[in-house]
Protein backbone atom coordinates (compact mmCIF):
# COMPACT_ATOMS: atom_id res chain seq x y z
CA UNK A 1 0.00 0.00 0.00
CA UNK A 2 2.77 2.42 0.92
CA UNK A 3 4.84 3.72 -1.65
CA UNK A 4 8.28 5.07 -1.94
CA UNK A 5 9.47 7.49 1.23
CA UNK A 6 5.51 7.07 2.56
CA UNK A 7 5.03 6.38 5.79
CA UNK A 8 1.48 5.71 7.90
CA UNK A 9 1.34 8.11 10.64
CA UNK A 10 -1.52 8.40 13.19
CA UNK A 11 -3.77 11.26 13.07
CA UNK A 12 -3.30 11.55 17.26
CA UNK A 13 -6.89 13.22 18.22
CA UNK A 14 -8.79 10.53 15.91
CA UNK A 15 -8.31 7.09 15.76
CA UNK A 16 -7.19 7.14 11.98
CA UNK A 17 -3.81 7.08 9.99
CA UNK A 18 -2.93 8.81 6.68
CA UNK A 19 -0.13 8.58 4.13
CA UNK A 20 1.87 11.18 4.16
CA UNK A 21 5.32 11.62 2.18
CA UNK A 22 8.69 14.27 2.85
CA UNK A 23 8.97 14.71 -0.16
CA UNK A 24 5.96 15.28 -1.36
CA UNK A 25 3.76 16.44 1.22
CA UNK A 26 3.27 16.36 5.28
CA UNK A 27 0.33 17.63 7.23
CA UNK A 28 1.09 20.72 9.47
CA UNK A 29 -0.75 22.10 12.39
CA UNK A 30 -2.71 24.74 10.00
CA UNK A 31 -4.77 21.82 8.38
CA UNK A 32 -5.68 20.51 12.42
CA UNK A 33 -6.64 24.20 12.89
CA UNK A 34 -9.09 24.50 10.60
CA UNK A 35 -11.01 21.37 11.28
CA UNK A 36 -11.56 22.17 14.36
CA UNK A 37 -12.47 25.85 13.47
CA UNK A 38 -14.60 25.65 10.66
CA UNK A 39 -18.80 24.85 11.76
CA UNK A 40 -20.05 21.69 10.10
CA UNK A 41 -23.78 19.97 10.02
CA UNK A 42 -23.42 16.90 12.28
CA UNK A 43 -26.04 14.64 10.90
CA UNK A 44 -26.04 15.53 7.46
CA UNK A 45 -25.16 17.90 4.60
CA UNK A 46 -22.35 18.19 1.58
CA UNK A 47 -18.66 19.49 1.98
CA UNK A 48 -16.36 20.44 -0.43
CA UNK A 49 -12.63 20.88 0.80
CA UNK A 50 -10.86 22.47 -1.46
CA UNK A 51 -6.73 22.37 -2.49
CA UNK A 52 -7.18 18.94 -0.37
CA UNK A 53 -3.19 17.45 -0.44
CA UNK A 54 -2.85 14.04 1.14
CA UNK A 55 -6.63 14.34 2.07
CA UNK A 56 -5.94 15.20 6.01
CA UNK A 57 -8.83 17.77 6.56
CA UNK A 58 -11.70 15.54 5.02
CA UNK A 59 -10.44 12.34 7.26
CA UNK A 60 -10.28 15.36 10.39
CA UNK A 61 -13.84 16.54 9.31
CA UNK A 62 -15.45 12.73 9.08
CA UNK A 63 -15.00 12.48 13.07
CA UNK A 64 -17.22 15.25 13.06
CA UNK A 65 -20.30 15.69 10.72
CA UNK A 66 -22.00 12.18 9.11
CA UNK A 67 -22.41 14.36 5.82
CA UNK A 68 -20.81 13.43 2.40
CA UNK A 69 -17.04 15.24 2.15
CA UNK A 70 -15.58 16.15 -1.51
CA UNK A 71 -11.89 16.36 -1.53
CA UNK A 72 -10.47 18.08 -4.67
CA UNK A 73 -6.64 17.82 -5.20
CA UNK A 74 -4.68 19.00 -8.41
CA UNK A 75 -1.27 16.74 -7.98
CA UNK A 76 -1.94 13.23 -8.93
CA UNK A 77 0.47 11.59 -6.13
CA UNK A 78 -0.85 13.57 -3.61
CA UNK A 79 -4.66 12.65 -4.85
CA UNK A 80 -3.53 8.91 -5.05
CA UNK A 81 -2.20 9.41 -1.21
CA UNK A 82 -5.23 10.61 -0.22
CA UNK A 83 -7.95 7.65 -1.62
CA UNK A 84 -5.35 4.76 -0.36
CA UNK A 85 -5.81 6.96 3.00
CA UNK A 86 -9.42 6.85 2.72
CA UNK A 87 -9.48 3.21 1.37
CA UNK A 88 -7.25 2.21 4.77
CA UNK A 89 -9.88 3.91 7.13
CA UNK A 90 -12.98 2.45 5.51
CA UNK A 91 -14.10 5.80 4.76
CA UNK A 92 -14.91 5.49 0.97
CA UNK A 93 -18.82 5.46 1.95
CA UNK A 94 -18.41 9.03 3.23
CA UNK A 95 -15.64 10.85 1.23
CA UNK A 96 -14.57 11.03 -2.08
CA UNK A 97 -11.14 12.45 -3.74
CA UNK A 98 -11.23 14.27 -7.39
CA UNK A 99 -8.32 14.37 -9.00
CA UNK A 100 -8.93 17.97 -10.59
CA UNK A 101 -8.24 21.82 -10.84
CA UNK A 102 -10.75 23.93 -8.48
CA UNK A 103 -11.37 26.62 -10.86
CA UNK A 104 -13.29 23.81 -12.99
CA UNK A 105 -14.95 21.87 -10.13
CA UNK A 106 -18.24 23.90 -9.40
CA UNK A 107 -18.66 22.72 -13.34
CA UNK A 108 -18.25 19.33 -12.72
CA UNK A 109 -19.76 18.73 -9.48
CA UNK A 110 -22.62 21.72 -9.34
CA UNK A 111 -22.95 25.20 -8.33
CA UNK A 112 -24.92 26.19 -5.22
CA UNK A 113 -25.84 23.08 -3.29
CA UNK A 114 -23.53 22.76 -0.77
CA UNK A 115 -23.38 23.33 2.70
CA UNK A 116 -19.20 24.04 3.23
CA UNK A 117 -16.58 24.30 1.72
CA UNK A 118 -13.43 24.68 3.87
CA UNK A 119 -9.61 25.66 1.95
CA UNK A 120 -6.14 25.36 3.31
CA UNK A 121 -4.44 27.21 0.21
CA UNK A 122 -1.19 27.80 -0.86
CA UNK A 123 0.33 31.19 0.98
CA UNK A 124 2.60 32.65 -0.83
CA UNK A 125 2.60 34.79 -4.45
CA UNK A 126 3.92 32.70 -7.27
CA UNK A 127 7.81 31.50 -6.68
CA UNK A 128 10.73 31.41 -9.30
CA UNK A 129 11.14 28.95 -11.46
CA UNK A 130 13.95 27.41 -9.66
CA UNK A 131 12.59 27.05 -6.70
CA UNK A 132 9.04 24.77 -8.45
CA UNK A 133 11.93 23.16 -10.21
CA UNK A 134 13.45 22.00 -7.18
CA UNK A 135 10.56 20.40 -5.50
CA UNK A 136 7.45 21.22 -7.58
CA UNK A 137 5.14 18.99 -5.40
CA UNK A 138 6.13 21.40 -2.22
CA UNK A 139 5.97 24.34 -4.66
CA UNK A 140 2.58 23.80 -5.66
CA UNK A 141 1.07 23.23 -2.35
CA UNK A 142 2.89 26.67 -0.89
CA UNK A 143 2.55 28.82 -3.88
CA UNK A 144 -0.03 30.17 -5.54
CA UNK A 145 1.17 28.28 -9.00
CA UNK A 146 -2.32 26.50 -9.76
CA UNK A 147 -4.59 28.74 -8.17
CA UNK A 148 -4.66 32.18 -6.47
CA UNK A 149 -6.44 33.09 -3.10
CA UNK A 150 -9.09 35.13 -5.69
CA UNK A 151 -9.15 31.55 -7.21
CA UNK A 152 -9.95 29.66 -4.21
CA UNK A 153 -12.41 32.20 -2.43
CA UNK A 154 -14.38 32.59 -6.49
CA UNK A 155 -14.50 28.78 -6.09
CA UNK A 156 -15.68 28.44 -2.69
CA UNK A 157 -19.26 31.05 -3.13
CA UNK A 158 -19.86 29.81 -6.76
CA UNK A 159 -20.50 26.00 -4.51
CA UNK A 160 -21.99 27.24 -1.98
CA UNK A 161 -25.41 27.45 -1.06
CA UNK A 162 -26.99 30.58 0.26
CA UNK A 163 -26.34 30.86 3.90
CA UNK A 164 -23.50 28.10 3.64
CA UNK A 165 -20.71 28.48 5.23
CA UNK A 166 -16.20 28.77 3.71
CA UNK A 167 -13.46 28.68 6.20
CA UNK A 168 -10.23 29.10 5.41
CA UNK A 169 -6.46 29.01 6.97
CA UNK A 170 -4.02 31.37 6.12
CA UNK A 171 -1.66 34.09 7.34
CA UNK A 172 -2.20 37.59 9.07
CA UNK A 173 -0.62 39.41 6.17
CA UNK A 174 -3.27 38.20 3.80
CA UNK A 175 -6.11 39.24 6.08
CA UNK A 176 -7.20 42.49 3.88
CA UNK A 177 -7.38 40.61 0.78
CA UNK A 178 -9.21 38.14 2.08
CA UNK A 179 -11.74 40.36 3.65
CA UNK A 180 -12.06 42.22 0.55
CA UNK A 181 -12.12 39.30 -1.48
CA UNK A 182 -14.54 37.32 0.90
CA UNK A 183 -17.15 40.69 0.47
CA UNK A 184 -16.71 41.23 -3.29
CA UNK A 185 -17.65 37.52 -3.96
CA UNK A 186 -20.72 37.22 -1.71
CA UNK A 187 -19.21 35.77 1.48
CA UNK A 188 -19.33 37.91 4.78
CA UNK A 189 -17.05 37.12 7.20
CA UNK A 190 -18.22 36.48 10.38
CA UNK A 191 -16.06 34.57 12.48
CA UNK A 192 -12.23 34.98 13.23
CA UNK A 193 -9.73 33.30 15.37
CA UNK A 194 -5.50 34.64 15.40
CA UNK A 195 -3.43 31.74 16.14
CA UNK A 196 0.07 32.72 17.63
CA UNK A 197 3.21 30.25 18.29
CA UNK A 198 3.89 32.07 21.90
CA UNK A 199 2.00 34.18 23.89
CA UNK A 200 3.29 37.90 23.42
CA UNK A 201 4.39 36.92 19.59
CA UNK A 202 3.05 38.45 16.71
CA UNK A 203 0.10 36.13 15.32
CA UNK A 204 1.57 33.61 12.15
CA UNK A 205 -2.09 32.03 11.14
CA UNK A 206 -5.29 33.51 10.42
CA UNK A 207 -8.47 31.03 10.68
CA UNK A 208 -11.60 33.02 9.06
CA UNK A 209 -15.30 31.56 8.14
CA UNK A 210 -17.92 33.56 6.14
CA UNK A 211 -21.39 33.02 5.40
CA UNK A 212 -23.01 33.18 1.36
CA UNK A 213 -24.99 36.12 1.53
CA UNK A 214 -24.73 36.75 5.10
CA UNK A 215 -25.35 39.74 7.29
CA UNK A 216 -22.65 41.76 8.53
CA UNK A 217 -21.86 40.90 11.82
CA UNK A 218 -17.98 39.88 12.63
CA UNK A 219 -16.73 38.11 15.49
CA UNK A 220 -13.32 38.05 16.94
CA UNK A 221 -12.69 34.94 18.80
CA UNK A 222 -10.16 34.72 21.85
CA UNK A 223 -6.89 33.93 20.22
CA UNK A 224 -5.27 30.05 20.29
CA UNK A 225 -1.47 30.24 22.13
CA UNK A 226 -0.05 26.75 20.44
CA UNK A 227 3.36 26.56 22.37
CA UNK A 228 3.39 28.00 26.56
CA UNK A 229 6.64 29.59 27.90
CA UNK A 230 8.77 26.22 28.45
CA UNK A 231 8.02 25.78 24.75
CA UNK A 232 5.76 22.88 25.02
CA UNK A 233 2.11 22.72 24.11
CA UNK A 234 -0.26 24.76 25.19
CA UNK A 235 -3.38 22.46 27.03
CA UNK A 236 -5.53 23.88 24.50
CA UNK A 237 -3.05 22.79 21.44
CA UNK A 238 -2.74 19.47 23.19
CA UNK A 239 -6.56 19.13 23.30
CA UNK A 240 -6.66 19.78 19.50
CA UNK A 241 -3.85 17.70 18.67
CA UNK A 242 -3.95 14.69 20.91
CA UNK A 243 -7.63 14.38 22.48
CA UNK A 244 -8.55 12.58 25.28
CA UNK A 245 -5.07 11.26 25.06
CA UNK A 246 -3.72 14.73 26.09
Amino acid sequence: MLQGDERLDYLLAEDLRIIQSPSVFSFSLDAVLLSRFVQVPIQKGQLVDLCSGNGVIPLLLSTRTKGTIIGIEIQERLFDMAVRSIEYNKLSHQLQMIHGDIKEIPKQIGYAKYDVVTCNPPYFPTTSQEEINRNEHLAIARHEIMCTLEDVIRVSSQLLKQGGKAAFVHRPGRLMDILTLMRSYRLEPKRIQFVYPKSGKEANTLLIEGIKDGSPDLKILPPFIVYDEHNEYTQEAKQLLYGDKA
